[in-house]
């Protein structure tokens, strides 16, 4: 049997484990192990496994995953979040829709200190979906916007999906933050964008809320301040090579629990929960990630990526094409997988492909983000639809697929100007050191 044959199998077998509901790192190191095994010699298999495993859990870089986790966390224990969507109620809540984009500007502001989609969606949907029921609010409008919302978790920095793409194909994490803080600005005008205009089209889906006084507008932005000097901080620090990405992430969540101890927000209790939150997250990540490095390294005995990199390069098609196609694979794929799934077992695919045909890995990565945030919506698997479902309770399923809809539409509008115009998402990171 060909090498090639060996890799392709491995792929099919890995997409059926998958779909049968097992963790998706164990899968891909158990796999990766047996490929490794079956093509070189069961002692190295063996001896691939103590590596990675050892490579990954003392990773240095890997470091930065924890800190920014641990980071949301303690803002969310501490109430900034609650802050937040306080600040953005005060300021645009008297309009129509203006809860619903209160709540988009909220999971903007939180993204910026969480670097977890589902985190964001959790989180927001406990804080706004409450208050949009008690406006009257159509619970689809209400409920779709906070789990598309929610998908800023992973393009708005700090990302950790931006961190594991980093990792995995040694690109600069500090670039790559910068890189998606203008898709992230942009795709959040979107959702604004389509709120409006739904609302302008419907207006009993989100009827007005109280009116405000010009002071109050003005203190509601003290709610703000705090969550845009712990990203000013964070990224700045990044941006103008003060701190490294990890140096970064300590900082910040060391500035976090001294703003949520200068407040008195933030009990025992909460802080005990969030170091049992992050130690979780962070395995998780960290198991991904390791059965992905191990899946990788079958993938490059069988040398399948590259031969699929010269095969596609050469294809009588224009790159744009190509992309195309790939893009359309991802989309499909994340209907099935959640985002950091789907980024492990692709990446070491078609991440050669992409430059192969000459693409920035910059902006291949935010274009990859793009949709994996799609996936994140999208049924079957949907992700942040379950969890804003676990959160409303009492709303059908098929309603918050139906108010996702038209989220979707703004993320497929954002992905097509991105195409067309990279800079937005290159001009930053050709700005750093």
């Amino acid at each position: 049997m060909s090498l090639t044959a060996i890799g392709i199998i491995g792929i099919i077998v890995l997409l059926f484990l998958l779909f049968s509901g097992m963790p998706v790192g164990f899968v891909m190191g158990f796999l990766g192990i047996i490929g490794f095994s079956y093509v070189v010699t069961l002692n190295a298999g063996l001896g691939l496994l103590a590596r990675d495993v050892f490579d990954i859990f003392s990773s240095y870089g890997l470091t930065v995953v924890p800190l920014f986790v641990f980071m949301g966390q303690i803002a969310f224990h501490s109430g900034i979040s609650r802050r937040l969507y306080d600040s953005a109620y005060v300021l645009v809540g008297n309009r129509k829709g203006g809860l619903a984009m209160a709540t988009v500007a909220a999971c903007a502001g939180f993204s910026a200190i969480s670097g977890s989609t589902n985190a964001t969606a959790a989180t927001m949907a406990t804080v706004t979906l409450p208050e949009m029921k008690r406006h009257n609010y159509d619970m689809g409008l209400a409920t779709g916007t906070v789990a598309a919302a929610g998908s800023l978790g992973i393009l708005i920095p700090p990302s950790v999906i931006f961190i594991v793409y980093g990792i995995l194909t040694e690109q600069s994490i500090g670039k790559l933050f910068a890189a998606g803080i203008l898709p992230g600005i942009l795709l959040s005008f979107l959702f604004l964008l389509t709120i409006y205009l739904r609302v302008l089209k419907n207006p009993s889906l989100a009827p007005p809320g109280p009116k405000t006084s010009f002071r109050e507008k003005i203190k509601s932005f003290v709610g703000i301040l705090e969550t845009l000097a712990i990203f000013g901080m964070v990224m700045g620090g990044i941006f103008f090579g003060i701190f490294t990405p990890t140096e970064a992430a300590a900082t910040g969540a060391l500035v976090t629990i001294i703003m949520a101890l200068a407040r008195k927000q933030l009990s025992w209790q909460g802080f005990i929960q969030s170091l049992a939150d992050t130690t979780r997250i962070s395995c998780m990540v960290m198991v991904i990630v390791t059965g992905a490095v191990i899946f990788g390294h079958f993938m490059a005995v069988t040398r399948l990526p590259y031969d699929l990199a010269n095969w596609v390069s050469n294809l009588p098609l224009p790159n744009a094409a190509i992309m195309g196609v790939i893009i359309l694979v991802y989309l499909c794929g994340g209907c099935f997988m959640d985002a950091l799934a789907m980024i492990m077992l692709t990446i070491p695919i078609f991440f050669p492909v992409s430059q192969a045909l000459g693409y920035d890995p910059i902006w291949f990565g935010v274009v990859i983000v793009l949709i994996t945030e799609m996936g994140v919506i999208t049924p079957p698997v949907g992700i942040n639809v379950y969890v804003v479902y676990g959160v409303a309770k009492d709303v059908p399923l098929e309603t918050i697929f139906k108010g996702v809809f038209p989220m979707l539409l703004a993320l497929l509008v954002c992905n097509l100007i991105l195409l067309f115009f990279p800079q937005i998402a290159l001009f930053l990171p050709g700005l750093m050191r």
